[in-house]
């Protein structure tokens, strides 16, 4: 039998692709990940007085957080399925950062210069990213354990996408605990609490991962 004819008959058996099982796969890390942050920095910290809530900064660092999410889950999609493009899918989670980064640009522009270093580094900018690193671990291992699963071929790609996604669980649930009203501290301590995150996925990526 020819290779060609070898590979059409086994194509011909194979079995339905079933396109939701990087959606089960994930579910459950992002659900209990998530979950566990909460929990963790409420308990911790204490959630936000009610009338911060009512502060447009506040909803800023919810949207940042859920929106880069979002997009990160659909790049480690890409990531964990072989030969799947990956070019679009990456425009969307730096368009986020880009939206935040400009926000915090903006906002930096309309202090006063006297007060410039209390819109970067506030009481908390070596707090905070290590509190968006911590919250992050339990939603970081459970997607390592769930990528390992499916099928990435890029590892370092891979395990980096799922520690900023960790990381962007982290920042979104340290937003509901945060007291920072600056939006230049949310773009620069949150945004770097991510990529350790990140970092921390890369570096783990080859033990892990690997299949």
């Amino acid at each position: 039998m020819k290779t060609a004819e070898l590979i059409t008959l086994l194509a011909q058996q194979a079995p339905p692709v079933d396109r939701q099982a990087f959606v089960r796969a994930l579910a459950w890390p992002l659900a209990i990940g998530g979950l566990l942050a909460v929990l963790v920095s409420v308990m911790v910290i204490g959630v936000l007085p009610a009338q911060q809530f009512a502060q447009p900064v506040t909803w800023v660092k919810l949207a940042y957080g859920l929106a880069l999410g979002l997009s990160l889950v659909a790049l480690l999609a890409r990531l964990c399925r072989p030969g799947a493009p990956r070019a679009d899918a990456v425009k969307w989670p730096l368009g986020v950062v880009l939206v935040l980064f400009s926000l915090g640009l903006v906002h930096l522009m309309l202090t006063p210069p006297a007060l410039w270093a209390s819109a970067i580094f506030s009481q908390t900018w070596l707090i905070c990213p290590s509190m968006v690193l911590l919250l992050s671990l339990p939603t970081l291992a459970g997607l390592l354990i769930a990528a390992r699963a499916l099928a990435p071929t890029d590892l370092r790609a891979a395990g980096f996408t799922a520690g900023l996604l960790a990381g962007a669980i982290g920042a979104l649930a340290y937003s509901l605990v945060c007291p920072e009203m600056s939006l230049t501290f949310v773009a620069l301590w949150y945004s770097a609490g991510i990529v350790l995150a990140g970092l921390l996925g890369w570096l783990c990526a080859p033990l892990v991962l690997r299949w």
